[in-house]
């Protein structure tokens, strides 16, 4: 089964963006290896809010090839070129993309409310948190609320010379989650 994993810069106070959905305070770090990440990455799930975001700061950041799935309940299918946007139910969706055939894992892209419906639906394998040295006192959180406990097995830590700290996690199965 193909994996989906959430990868995202987080504010030490938890926020993914701050209050005016930016993120110019993710510092540069150069030993930040995005082309490895990208390597492995064929496909991404993305929300609307996100995608709009990311896409209004400029040339989108996935490399072109990358199958992108734009999550949203407002925009029309044809609405966006590049994306398939779907309107349905976006774990039926991630259920589906993990089971074709391959070995390129799927990227949820930002976005906390989607992670949390994925992670509710048991739809997510890895969760990989960079944990950015500042606090930004509001914004976007790295989660929306959800209805029961997700328990995560640290496999990998990382310092960069920013400061910034890397953490990647494992969902566990079921039975850590209540």
């Amino acid at each position: 089964m193909r994996p989906v994993k959430y990868s995202v810069a987080m504010s030490l106070d938890g926020y993914i963006a701050d209050p005016d959905d930016g993120f110019d305070w993710i510092p540069h770090d150069e030993t930040v290896d995005f082309e490895g990440l990208f390597k492995r990455v064929d496909t991404i799930l993305i929300g609307r809010r996100t995608y709009e975001i990311v896409c209004g700061q400029g040339e989108a950041p996935w490399k072109p090839g990358i199958r992108v799935y734009l999550v949203s309940r407002t925009l029309a299918a044809d609405a966006i070129s590049g994306a398939t946007v779907v309107g349905g139910d976006p774990v039926a969706l991630a259920s589906l993309l993990r089971q074709e055939e391959g070995d390129g894992e799927i990227w949820l892209y930002g976005g906390g409310q989607l992670f949390a419906a994925l992670l509710a639906g048991g739809q997510v394998d890895t969760v990989e948190v960079t944990i950015v040295p500042v606090l930004l006192g509001g914004g976007i959180p790295l989660l929306a609320p959800m209805p029961s406990r997700t328990s995560l097995v640290l496999t990998h830590s990382h310092v960069y010379p920013s400061g910034m700290v890397g953490l990647h996690y494992d969902v566990q199965s079921d039975g850590g989650r209540s």
